[in-house]
């Protein structure tokens, strides 16, 4: 038996979306600490450009084309997973998406389709793998939730539902299925210094921070956004044994901004 309680030997863990950014760094972290790589996305450039990025750092990587918000499509990916590849130890649900339009300029169909990618897949894919984590006596599903999942947010109407929804599914799979040695948690990720939120970070003319910039690094103790790296240990302690009696819990890897009321004005 590994003596590391952190290991991932062994273990085949699936992250979804996971060609790039958030889900690319967990992938990278776990496959660091053992774990066998399979990710999808929707289109096979996609799923391409993740292969190369992964093989890049020495890391053969499982991609296939999948849209977590098709059940069937899902139902047929794990099981060509679990017939390739193997059955898998550890799922990520990752994939998502967000529109910041505000609540009375977005259309009920833009509502509908956040809220099918960021909190339907999530119960789609994790539902697709419960049944075999059960026949193998134990599983480790992570959703990756947000700071959205507490706070509301000008225009992240259909995102913020979606996200405290999934709050809740994480909480109601560990409920359901904790007696089966499986434990579902979430992570909460503060503000990541991506690509996407690059033109966010950007000097202005002057010199000066983009005033978003200055108003998240003002809003969190550590006064930095996050890299897409922090996001790694935390994810690899979920998927771990170490974390074998944690259920039902939402880690929030923020820098501190849902512990702070934020500064006085001067």
């Amino acid at each position: 038996m590994n003596k590391n309680p952190f290991s991932l030997e062994g273990k085949i863990a699936l992250i979804t979306g996971a060609s790039y950014g958030i889900g690319f760094a967990i992938a990278t972290a776990m496959a660091d600490a053992g774990a066998t790589i399979v990710f999808n996305d929707i289109k096979q450039e996609l799923v391409d450009k993740g292969l190369a990025a992964y093989a890049e750092k020495g890391i053969k990587a499982h991609g296939y084309v999948c849209d977590v918000t098709d059940e069937e499509a899902v139902n047929a990916f794990v099981a060509k997973v679990e017939q390739e590849v193997g059955v898998i130890d550890i799922l990520v649900n990752n994939a998502g998406i967000i529109k910041r339009i505000p609540m009375t300029e977005m259309s009920a169909a833009q509502f509908r389709q956040v809220i099918d990618v960021d909190l339907n897949a999530p119960f789609i894919v994790s539902k697709a793998v419960i049944p075999s984590m059960i026949k193998k006596g134990h599983g480790k599903i992570i959703n990756i939730c947000s700071m959205m999942s507490e706070l509301g947010r000008e225009t992240v109407s259909a995102y913020a539902a979606a996200k405290g929804g999934l709050k809740m599914l994480t909480k109601n799979i560990a409920s359901e299925y904790g007696e089966y040695n499986i434990q579902c948690n979430g992570i909460g990720p503060g503000y990541i210094a991506t690509p996407q939120t690059a033109p966010l970070r950007e000097r202005q003319p002057d010199g000066s921070r983009h005033p978003f910039d200055s108003f998240i690094v003002a809003k969190t103790p550590a006064a930095r956004w996050g890299e897409a790296e922090d996001l790694g240990g935390p994810a690899v302690f979920l998927a771990s044994d170490a974390s074998n009696f944690v259920n039902g819990h939402i880690l929030y890897v923020d820098g501190g901004i849902l512990a702070y009321i934020g500064k006085q004005p001067s």
